[in-house]
């Protein structure tokens, strides 16, 4: 659920919203400045550039991320994707050659 509420003092941009943390939820607000850069972006785009910021930074999965953006995983990867924000690792390449290596010689 993401809800805007009332301003502490004018012009104050206050973004309100619930994410999932560890099996319960955890209400935040943040309080932006009035910029007319974040007034352009709105409360959507605010919302997923602080969901992409925090999945490249590891501090979400994909999944809690996309739950943070309010969008579906799939047009959550498409917004890492085109922020050139790697979803998936060389690490994470070579461990799945590494399985499909070991699956392979049974």
């Amino acid at each position: 659920m993401i809800t805007a509420v009332a301003a502490r003092k004018p012009g104050d941009r206050v973004v309100s919203f619930l994410s999932l943390s560890l099996g319960y939820y955890l209400a935040m607000t943040i309080t932006l400045p009035d910029l007319p850069a974040l007034n352009d972006m709105g409360e959507e785009g605010i919302l997923l550039d602080l969901a992409c910021g925090a999945y490249a930074a590891g501090h979400l999965s994909r999944q809690l991320a996309a739950d943070l953006a309010g969008i579906s995983r799939y047009d959550f990867d498409t917004a890492l994707y085109t922020r050139r924000i790697p979803s998936f690792t060389e690490e994470m390449l070579a461990q799945d050659l590494e399985t499909l290596r070991i699956l392979g010689s049974r």
